[in-house]
């Protein structure tokens, strides 16, 4: 496949998310310690499951997003935001309609203390939490391999052009933000391998979205219909693109984006 590629772009990196539990907050950072095939340090470490999970407590390992609570079924989730202190084990969740929970991570009551602060967003006649869930050394990412996702501030702008208003980047809580890029290209990029800063990847496949993307981040009401604007104006529903990391190293604000 031919690339569009096209060094003089100077594409570099712009914005880098987490989502310590999964569909339960964003935290924007500027630098991160990524490893071989690993996903993001603090990215969907933890999950919470409904009373139907198909998650083993006895023995954990990946399971598809159908097992955990989620905003495509609770859309107020949408509006959670994080903030992790990495020196002391801490983790805060803000909510525009609920006080700020701080909570020591893992301690004995975190998974019932996040369950209850959540149980208000969380529609009466949907699926019931059940348990906050991790499994040793991988995030619970949407991929049964472990992933980061690349985003384009390009194709998001054009995006929004299209729905006639700006979606946050939120939406499609995405781990790597570029710009510079031209829009879309990233799914040319599939089968190569990248490098950011010196960080190298291969990118893996599209990211197909779901009802997640309709929903507004300021305050997680579904105002925009995200799925039929892209299959509308570019006859599928993808955005983003799923990568693998092949190396281990930093990546942070700034780092330039190369296709090999």
């Amino acid at each position: 496949m031919a690339h569009l590629y096209n060094d003089k772009m100077n594409i570099e990196i712009s914005g880098i998310c987490r989502h310590p539990i999964k569909s339960i907050g964003a935290e924007e950072i500027t630098s991160t310690i990524v490893k071989r095939n690993a996903t993001m340090p603090f990215d969907r470490v933890w999950a919470l499951t409904h009373e139907k999970t198909k998650f083993n407590f006895s023995h954990p390992d990946w399971v598809p997003c159908s097992s955990f609570i989620r905003v495509s079924i609770a859309p107020k989730l949408m509006a959670i935001t994080a903030s992790v202190d990495e020196t002391n084990s801490l983790i805060e969740l803000f909510h525009p309609e609920l006080p700020s929970l701080k909570i020591k991570i893992e301690s004995p009551q975190f998974s019932e203390k996040i369950i209850n602060w959540v149980s208000g967003l969380c529609p009466e006649n949907g699926p019931q939490s059940f348990k906050i869930c991790k499994v040793p050394n991988r995030g619970m990412t949407d991929t049964d391999y472990p992933s980061i996702s690349l985003l384009s501030f390009s194709s998001l702008d054009l995006l929004s052009s299209k729905a006639g208003l700006n979606l946050d980047m939120r939406r499609f809580r995405g781990n790597l933000w570029m710009k510079h890029s031209v829009p879309f290209e990233e799914f040319n990029w599939v089968g190569s391998s990248i490098k950011i800063g010196e960080v190298e990847l291969e990118v893996i496949e599209p990211i197909e979205r779901c009802n997640a993307t309709k929903t507004n981040p300021q305050n997680g009401i579904r105002d925009v219909d995200t799925l039929k604007i892209l299959r509308d104006n570019f006859q599928h529903q993808n955005f983003g693109v799923y990568c693998k990391v092949l190396s281990d190293g930093e990546i942070k604000l700034g780092d330039r984006v190369k296709v090999n």
